[in-house]
């Protein structure tokens, strides 16, 4: 599995030569970047705009930005419309239901892209490390890519509370999950569409955990994992139930764990669930989890 760079040439150079781009970084590739929402009037028109001008004046390939509204009760969505029709390569799509996993399973489940990402629509985390995250999945070095704000070489602003309770869960995981990468909740990752496909009809949460039970699949399948150390600033206004989401994510690790124990092994194809590819009407139908 591949964690960090380790001294290596920095990711992006993955996809340069002395002539230019590599054929894998064409711009016949593209990139679905999801924006999963939920009551951000206020700040969706300019995060938007801002991600739209990074990718076209950064980015060497194709990309398309979806808003994915889960459930906001504001003008989110009228918001997010409106940026479909002022931005190319911008589009928007609405849940009835509440969860950020729910939003990424929707739009990753349903993507034509080459590589599916996604990043918190308060743009916390620095759109400079983007490149470095996409890179080693686009040139195949990677399956799956996660920005971590406890890697060597991130820079991060945030409470000493958010510190505290983010080193926690990750030792937790390490402890209980022994989980291989150093930062699960950073809202900042991506993977090979094919990939992401695969797991998806095993990841059960639609909400908070969906992140940590993605990457702790990937990770029991034998998948590359690439951790890009970011840069990362704590949104005052952030609107995550720190007590609700732990109790939840508690609740995902003892899950975790003894599905894992009352397995005697996994076969060479991955573990044997019984878990079928749920559809996403099925999804949206289902009974909603506690955000």
């Amino acid at each position: 599995m591949t964690y960090n760079a380790g001294g290596q040439a920095p990711a992006s150079s993955l996809l340069l030569t002395k002539n230019g781009l590599r054929a894998g970084a064409s711009r016949e590739r593209l990139v679905e970047i999801a924006v999963p929402v939920y009551n951000e009037e206020k700040i969706l028109a300019h995060s938007v705009r801002q991600l739209h001008s990074y990718l076209t004046d950064n980015i060497p390939f194709r990309f398309v930005i979806t808003i994915a509204d889960n459930a906001s009760t504001d003008g989110t969505h009228p918001t997010a419309q409106q940026l479909c029709a002022e931005l190319p390569g911008v589009r928007a799509v609405h849940l009835d239901r509440k969860g950020r996993g729910l939003a990424l399973r929707h739009v990753w489940g349903s993507s034509d892209a080459d590589i599916v990402a996604y990043m918190d629509a308060d743009m916390s985390t620095g759109l400079d490390a983007f490149l470095p995250l996409i890179a080693p999945l686009l040139s195949g070095h990677s399956d799956l890519a996660t920005g971590s704000r406890l890697a060597h070489g991130a820079t991060v602003v945030r409470s000493p509370k958010r510190e505290i309770i983010s080193r926690s869960y990750n030792l937790l995981l390490r402890t209980f999950l022994s989980a291989r990468f150093a930062d699960a909740q950073c809202g900042f990752k991506a993977g090979r569409t094919e990939v992401i496909r695969a797991l998806l009809p095993d990841v059960k949460d639609n909400s908070w955990f969906f992140d940590t039970e993605l990457l702790i699949l990937a990770q029991r399948r034998g998948l590359r994992i690439y951790q890009v150390p970011v840069a990362w600033t704590e949104d005052p206004d952030s609107k995550v139930d720190i007590v609700g989401t732990a109790l939840a994510d508690l609740r995902g690790v003892a899950r975790l764990r003894f599905a894992h124990l009352s397995k005697q092994g996994f076969s060479k194809h991955g573990p044997d669930t019984g878990i079928q590819c749920r559809s996403a009407s099925t999804e949206l139908n289902a009974p909603e989890q506690p955000r």
